[in-house]
């Protein structure tokens, strides 16, 4: 495994972490298909949660959570998609974002887009 690698496992335990103290619940990590990727997967209440993590060593480029292009949100929609397609979820969904850095507290943001 990489440094980055390593890093972004790290950057998901992190965000797992503080969700779950939320009162979020893991249903899946790592879900892949092939239009994409989703970090993790939670439950909220009666919402299925579509999480991206992102970590960044500074703010250059205007940090982690700017780092969630319109590019990024499109593949993770497909993903999502293919998720709720093989699965018997029928229930509200949303995407939150926790971008993470060099601090230790992480920055969550709630439904940062729709699909």
């Amino acid at each position: 495994m990489t440094d980055r690698q390593t890093l972004g496992r790290e950057a998901e335990g992190r965000a797992e972490a503080m969700l779950s103290a939320q009162g979020l619940t893991l249903v899946q990590r790592n879900y892949r298909c092939r239009g994409g990727e989703i970090d993790l997967i939670m439950r909220d209440r009666d919402h299925l949660v579509f999480v991206e993590v992102r970590y960044r060593s500074g703010a250059r480029h205007g940090g982690a959570l700017a780092s969630v292009d319109r590019n990024k949100q499109r593949r993770l929609i497909t993903a999502a998609q293919h998720y709720l397609m093989t699965s018997s979820w029928t229930g509200p969904c949303r995407f939150d974002v926790v971008g993470l850095s060099a601090s230790p507290t992480p920055q969550w943001v709630r439904d940062a887009f729709m699909a």
